[in-house]
């Protein structure tokens, strides 16, 4: 009786090994134990490299949803990784049933708690956690008598940077949101007061657990391509002063033609005079075609402020490396490409 006994026993326990080897072949290799609120976050399911390509699916009845629906995938060894990403909300996460399918079986991963913690209040904070922020490059530019405009061009690992914000800023803005997988990148700019000498807040790091400060001088370069600067000759105090030194020169010239009877000074005078005349003439108009956008700044990672309503004739105030610099409303004054002037 032992011998029957022992064997029906030794198969009962290989068959419980093989559906348990069935039912793990897919787990969870990663998933954090906490979270925070808006949080970018990824879960990582392992399986065994079987040369074939599952299908992981969540749950599409649940609201909770991966960022992208399809996984990055890491093989190392005998095993493959499957990483989603998340994004977290103002209350504890449940991760949704996960379907897994091949040609040869289908497993289904069960439901999971995240708790949602709440971070320590920090005034500097921009509202981004992440694992890693870095600033490629940043430009400050005049935006108008009180103010000047700040444009970064930031890069991030799960990284929220669709929420971020700026203390003390009048305004603000994200765009140019460009994700691949963990990596994202963005150009945030912001309108400071001309008084603030630099740009500083913080970021939350999810990897080492702390606020992160990032601080930056507020100070202009290449000032002459920015927004509001040199709108009119007219009233730039540089031009104003060549102005007032023509001005001094045509009557300085014609004085001494006068007095001399010398025509070397009447043709000084004269020369003096037309170079004069070219601050009186009116700038060269232009056709811009029905809806352009109009920029903040000629580059390619401007913010665009408006975009023109229909067809308009303005004048020309400045020219810059493709782009040209127009008066769009009263007061309302940007960049255009010149691609969207009318074509004669």
């Amino acid at each position: 009786m032992f011998i029957p006994h022992f064997s029906l026993l030794f198969m009962m326990v290989m068959i419980y090994a093989g559906a348990v080897e069935a039912q793990s072949r897919y787990t969870y290799s990663y998933i954090p134990k906490k979270v925070y609120e808006n949080q970018l976050f990824p879960v990582t399911v392992v399986g065994a490299d079987q040369n074939q390509t599952p299908r992981l699916t969540y749950d599409r009845s649940d609201p909770t949803q991966p960022v992208f629906s399809t996984p990055l995938q890491v093989k190392n060894g005998d095993d493959v990784f499957y990483t989603f990403y998340f994004k977290a909300g103002k209350t504890d996460v449940h991760l949704p049933l996960l379907f897994i399918s091949t040609p040869s079986e289908e497993t289904t991963l069960e439901k999971h708690y995240i708790p949602l913690e709440k971070l320590k209040e920090d005034e500097n904070f921009s509202g981004v956690l992440a694992t890693e922020f870095k600033i490629k490059n940043y430009q400050v530019s005049n935006f108008d008598g009180d103010n000047h405009i700040v444009n970064l061009s930031i890069e991030a690992y799960e990284a929220n940077i669709e929420d971020m914000r700026l203390q003390g800023s009048s305004d603000y803005g994200i765009e140019n949101v460009s994700r691949e997988n963990a990596k994202v990148t963005a150009e945030f700019y912001a309108v400071l007061p001309r008084s603030q000498e630099k740009l500083q807040f913080t970021y939350f790091n999810t990897v080492k657990q702390r606020y992160i400060a990032i601080v930056l001088p507020v100070q202009v370069q290449n000032a002459s391509v920015s927004t509001q600067s040199d709108l009119n000759p007219k009233v730039d105090a540089f031009e104003r002063l060549k102005r007032y030194a023509l001005i001094f020169f045509a009557l300085f010239f014609i004085v001494m033609f006068i007095w001399k009877r010398d025509f070397l000074y009447l043709v000084l005078g004269v020369l003096s005079a037309l170079a004069l005349l070219t601050f009186y003439i009116p700038h060269k108009k232009i056709c811009v075609k029905q809806g352009s956008p109009l920029y903040i700044l000629p580059t390619q990672t401007s913010t665009i402020g408006t975009r023109i309503e229909k067809q308009l004739d303005t004048m020309i105030l400045n020219v810059h490396e493709g782009y040209t610099k127009i008066e769009y409303k009263k007061g309302v004054i940007g960049w255009i490409k010149d691609e969207d002037i009318c074509q004669p």
